[in-house]
């Protein structure tokens, strides 16, 4: 009992110094930089991206001086829990098991998983025709859940970021990568030379959200309220199409 009451007192007071950050005006946010078009590492270091754009924009709608560091993709829930950050935004789906340990904004990108394959592989056309092939992913994505519930998978790769898995698909470690569309594309026209090619959205839509924690119903509510005004006044519009292309 002592245990249990000495952790939630440690909960709460996670959420109350992450409050009083916020009461100054600073929103500190975590991403993991490995996923273009949504976050990547300039050649200056930079921190770029859709959502990058988006959380910055967000920041300017609240007033708050933002701040934005690069982790791993499988330290971000932990550290927000942790209360070593405010927000994490990494073109994290919304999914029923995630929304157990951290709070999502409203949805603010709607996206689609498909499959890489090396570019004279005609086989591969659905999740289907991965049954006995070794398939590659981004360790805990949905990609990730999706080819876990293939019946008869060859054999299913973890890598900590998309170029790695990527990089093993052209080896041929991997027979292909279960990754959504979005992120495929981008790496594609990024490498114009690597042998590769994706094969159409091969599952449901999914919905990206903002990752707060569980406790900080306030800041949900401003990062909504923001996300809102950015949809009204056009700016979401203009981030958007800086990194899609005109919505038809």
């Amino acid at each position: 009992m002592k245990k249990l009451m000495g952790l939630m007192l440690c909960a709460v007071l996670l959420v109350v110094l992450a409050q009083g950050a916020l009461a100054q005006g600073k929103l500190k946010v975590a991403t993991e930089a490995g996923f273009m078009p949504f976050e990547f590492v300039a050649e200056d270091g930079s921190l770029m991206g859709f959502d990058m754009d988006l959380m910055k924009a967000i920041a300017d709608k609240l007033d708050m001086e933002l701040t934005i560091d690069n982790i791993s993709w499988d330290g971000l829930i932990p550290a927000l829990q942790n209360g070593n950050y405010d927000a994490i935004m990494a073109g994290i789906t919304i999914t029923p098991e995630r929304a157990q340990s951290v709070a999502f904004s409203e949805p603010y990108f709607e996206s689609v998983l498909t499959i890489v394959v090396r570019s004279n592989n005609n086989d591969i056309t659905d999740l289907d025709s991965l049954k006995g092939k070794t398939v590659a992913v981004q360790i805990s994505t949905t990609g990730d859940y999706a080819a876990e519930e293939i019946e008869g998978i060859g054999g299913l790769l973890r890598y900590n970021t998309v170029p790695e898995a990527m990089q093993n698909v052209i080896m041929g470690t991997a027979h292909a990568m279960v990754i959504d569309l979005p992120v495929a594309e981008a790496y594609l026209a990024a490498n114009p030379n690597a042998p590769l090619k994706h094969v159409g959205p091969v599952a449901d839509n999914e919905f990206f959200g903002i990752a707060v924690h569980k406790e900080n119903t306030e800041l949900l509510a401003k990062i909504n309220w923001a996300l809102a005004q950015l949809h009204a006044d056009g700016t979401y519009d203009a981030i958007y199409n800086t990194w899609f292309g005109v919505q038809e």
